[in-house]
Formats: structure tokens, sequence, C-alpha cells
């Protein structure tokens, strides 16, 4: 395949771009004017929305993988390296969120795929552009970690595990890669009004609209900030709750309804 032409417009690499913060991101970019490369499972729905939204089919390429398959993942990379060039910038979004009861058997499963899809799949995602991003000098990595990963919320040990898996990551991997010119990102959302939180029958402090995150986002990593928690009320949330004592925070979560179990929510 010949070589991409060069362009001044940033090149933005997206997964999980179907839906959600992905999709909320894209049209951040998309508006600023940036190239994309989208990524998900579903790419009839990227399209499709892509077409709603009257995004030029000059500014985008689509690719198809589901993140949790390594294989799938070092595939679309490959893909788009050699039809957009080295990306700018890697948003490794794409996660799954249910919550898990450990003693029922099923649910097991349920973590085992919520752990390869959120924290191998950042790994995979971000991997393949670290050498072509170091051979050039410059570049973003973001991981998209969660509040949720601070502390161990009941009924949520799946997803909190995954999260505080992404958020030290990330952080090995900025430290891997200090000096190189290319810069990693942990991005922290609070409670974001997403497929992901709709069916959460709790109270979500400081819930945040999909455009009002992404616009926060994109100036943390314009700004290669290391790590930023948004909204920020939620990261002053998320620094108490790393200061209380567990007796009190125990007590604190008392009787709080759980994160509803994959079997009572439709499927992703």
């Amino acid at each position: 395949m010949s070589k991409p032409l060069a362009s001044s417009k940033p090149l933005v690499l997206i997964t999980g771009a179907s839906s959600g913060i992905g999709q909320a991101l894209a049209l951040h970019y998309a508006q600023a004017g940036a190239r994309l490369a989208l990524v998900a499972r579903r790419g009839d729905v990227i399209k499709s929305w892509l077409e709603a939204c009257q995004i030029s089919t000059d500014s985008y390429e689509i690719y198809s993988a589901d993140v949790a398959n390594i294989d799938s993942t070092a595939h679309m990379a490959s893909a788009c390296m050699a039809r957009q060039g080295v990306p700018d910038v890697v948003i490794a979004n794409a996660g799954i969120s249910h919550g898990v009861d450990s003693s029922e058997r099923a649910d097991l499963e349920v973590m085992a795929r919520i752990l390869t899809t959120n924290v191998l799949g950042v790994a995979a995602t971000l991997g393949p552009f670290i050498a072509p991003m170091q051979a050039r000098g410059s570049g973003t990595l973001v991981g998209i970690g969660s509040v949720a990963g601070i502390r161990g919320l009941p009924g949520h040990g799946a997803y909190c595990a995954s999260k505080a898996a992404v958020i030290n990551y990330c952080e090995s991997l900025r430290g891997e890669l200090r000096g190189s010119g290319v810069k990693v990102v942990t991005l922290c959302p609070g409670y974001i009004a997403t497929p992901l939180t709709q069916n959460n029958s709790y109270n979500m402090p400081f819930l945040m609209q999909p455009q009002a995150f992404a616009r926060q986002a994109a100036q943390a990593i314009a700004a290669a900030d290391s790590y930023r928690v948004i909204p920020w009320q939620m990261g002053v949330v998320a620094k108490m709750l790393r200061l209380l004592p567990n007796a009190l925070f125990d007590r604190l979560l008392a009787g709080r309804p759980r994160k509803p179990r994959q079997s009572s929510r439709l499927p992703d």
C-alpha cells in the first residue's frame, strides 16, 4: 500500500467511538477540524452516525475491531498507519461495565470479559503506536480510567478493578516513555450521561453530559496533563475518598444500591 499523504491536520484515533464518550470525543475533534480514525466493533453504527452529523467523508476512516482481541486490534493499528499515517493522539476509550457478584460462577466470566476489554484492550490499543511515535519523537497516548478506579465500590468490583489497573498501567507507561517526546495522559471521568450509566439506580453526583466531558478532555490532552479527573468536582471527591479510613468508607457506602448485573441489563 502506498505511503499516506502528509497532512497538516492532526490525526486522532478513538476506540469505542460508536457511542457515549467515544462518540462525543469524535464529534468534538471533527468540529475542531482534526482527521479521525474511529474504531468500534460496530463500524456500521459509526458510519450512520457520521452521515447523520454530515461530517465530511474525507476527514475520517472507520475500523471495525474488538479491543479485547489482540490480533484484531493490531490489524486495526497497522491498517490505520498504512491508510492515514501515525496518529498524533490515540485515545483508548473502549470499555464495558456490569455489576458482578463473585459468589455467582457466571459473574466470574463477566468479570474476565470486563478485565480483558478494559485493561488488555487499553494496552493492545496503545501498544502498536508506541514505537512509531518514539521514532517520530511526538504523540500522545490517552487511557480512559475512571473515578471508580480510585476505591472499590460494592457490587462494582470488576469495573473498579479494571479502571484501577488502567490508571496504574498508564502511570507505568508514562515513566517508560519519559524523555521520548511521547506523552501519556490518564483521564478519569466521573459520572457521564452515557449508556454505561443509564441503568444505574443510585445517585450520581455531578452527572455530566458527554459533550461537556469531551471539551474538557480535549483540553487536558492538548495540555498533556499526566492525570485529570473530569469534572473537577469529582476530583475533589476522589481526593476525599482516598483519605477516608476504611471503617468510615465502608459505613458511608453501607446500603448503597449496587451496579446492575449483566443478567438484569440489556446487552451491549
